[in-house]
């Protein structure tokens, strides 16, 4: 939705001999085992149909979006998948191919919702998958598959928790580190922004940069300040000013100067504001929490970018106060073309929200205030490594006189690489690290 014109805007089965045993869980607490059956037993088949029943046999309560299923397969098909039944709802379950390095594949299965009790079983997960034009194929040599018409404990499937391998054995080559198969954490971002000011030399060590060059996105020939960029009370404040003319447009930005990035979770305490801090009110101010690829050529496939956007009065035919999610497959400016899906709620969102993004399993998940707001997937999820951003810019001038300044802020910023953590988890990162007194680290590695 939003036009960001300019903007630097996301196996090989192992011989029995070499077969290792099978994974100990990956906390002894959360003990997980997998059982299997299928449907569809035959050599050939128009469609596998493998069955799955996951157990906590721990002590503690898994969270099923923590737990990731996967199902090896011989060779590099175009397949598709459904769920037919399961009891935890088909809504929940979610499933897609991965290439491994060695020209095989997996089929990934996951969930979006609900938790695995102690000594409880998800029970029935009757799952399927054919190939994407409907031919039949040899399932039989497929490292995962047995012709079980009865549920049994099986570790040619594995199951991970939290990207830890918890039960069964891997069957070929599991990919390199990649961006579309993350191999687990990987490492914290945290900032609670405790620095002086823009000039303060600890921003560029952490890996900050206060931006103060030209172009896009917002009015043309305006200026991006890095005086305008100030952290009182260790809030990351942005004020953008406009006097009406582009010659008198002041917009702000801060970015990670790496391009790190990718699959796991972002967080953010924001404080997003209706009205201007001094002038008169009306102007079309963007306010922003976001992280994105750079865009090399118009309709660059490698280009990713997910938003929170919050427009105060309004831009882009909207007559007022809207919150946008927007993913970004990919856009050119001239011509515009955009690529993108979004989720918006018109209502006022003025004052401090926690927003958090979790990126995994081909699906982007927007919340706000711990409510899911947005779920995205399909083309729109990230490709490569991206950088975080906050900005606040203006996407054109209003006939108003006098100078207004608009405030946004930030209390602090949180990303888990290769993690998806729920808004109550990050919520106790955060406590943790304002607890011991960390007003910064960062783990994750740098590409």
């Amino acid at each position: 939705m939003s036009r960001k014109i300019g903007k630097i805007l996301l196996a090989l089965t192992l011989p029995a001999a070499l077969a290792v045993a099978v994974a100990a869980p990956a906390d002894a607490d959360q003990a997980v085992r997998l059982q299997y059956r299928t449907s569809s037993t035959g050599a050939t088949t128009a469609q596998a149909e493998p069955w799955f029943q996951v157990f906590n046999d721990g002590t503690t309560s898994i969270p099923l979006n923590q737990i990731k299923i996967r199902y090896y397969l011989k060779g590099a098909e175009s397949y598709r998948f459904a769920c037919s039944w399961a009891v935890v709802s088909c809504s929940t379950v979610t499933g897609h191919f991965v290439p491994q390095a060695d020209g095989r594949q997996y089929l990934e299965v996951g969930f979006t919702s609900g938790t695995l009790a102690p000594g409880t079983s998800t029970r029935d997960l009757q799952l399927r998958f054919y190939r994407a034009d409907w031919q039949s194929f040899t399932q039989s040599d497929d490292p995962s598959f047995g012709p079980h018409t009865s549920y049994t404990n099986w570790d040619k499937a594995t199951v991970y928790v939290n990207g830890q391998l918890a039960w069964g054995n891997p069957s070929g080559s599991e990919p390199d580190p990649d961006p579309t198969d993350p191999p687990g954490p990987g490492g914290e971002l945290f900032d609670d922004f405790t620095y002086t000011n823009a000039s303060d030399a600890r921003l560029q060590q952490r890996g900050w940069t206060v931006r103060s060059s030209q172009g896009g996105p917002g009015v043309p020939g305006a200026t991006w300040s890095a005086s305008a960029v100030s952290f009182p009370g260790g809030l990351l404040t942005l004020d953008s000013s406009t006097d009406g003319t582009a010659s008198g447009t002041v917009q702000t930005e801060l970015s990670t100067a790496n391009r790190k990035f990718h699959e796991g979770t972002y967080a953010a305490r924001v404080r997003f504001s209706d009205a201007p801090v001094s002038g008169p009110d009306g102007e079309h101010v963007v306010q922003t929490f976001f992280t994105i690829t750079p865009l090399r050529f118009n309709l660059d496939p490698d280009y990713g970018e997910l938003d929170f956007e919050y427009l105060p009065n309004g831009g882009w035919g909207e007559p007022a106060n809207i919150l946008y999610a927007t993913s970004w497959e990919t856009y050119q400016g001239d011509p515009w073309q955009a690529v993108n899906t979004h989720t918006e709620e018109r209502t006022s969102f003025a004052g401090w929200h926690d927003l958090v993004i979790q990126v995994s399993g081909g699906h982007i998940k927007y919340y706000v205030d711990g409510r899911l707001f947005a779920d995205h997937s399909g083309i729109h999820y990230p490709e490569t490594p991206m950088w975080i951003m906050f900005n606040q810019w203006f996407i054109d001038l209003q006939a108003a006189t006098g100078t207004r300044t608009y405030r946004q802020q930030v209390d602090w910023v949180y990303h888990a690489k290769n993690e998806v953590l729920s808004p109550a988890q990050i919520q106790s990162r955060v406590g943790a690290f304002r607890t011991a007194g960390t007003a910064f680290q960062d783990t994750v590695p740098n590409p």
